[in-house]
């Protein structure tokens, strides 16, 4: 999982969706699980 300042160019991606858990924002990839970030 990558930390990042800015999640807007990882939330562009095809099949990616911004969660929010515990105060903090998540990109998590349905098509590509490898795909994960925290922001922050």
């Amino acid at each position: 999982m990558k930390v990042r300042n800015s999640l807007r160019s990882l939330k562009d991606q095809p099949g990616s969706q911004v969660v929010r858990r515990r105060g903090r924002t998540y990109v998590i990839n349905k098509k590509n699980p490898r795909l994960k970030a925290r922001q922050g």
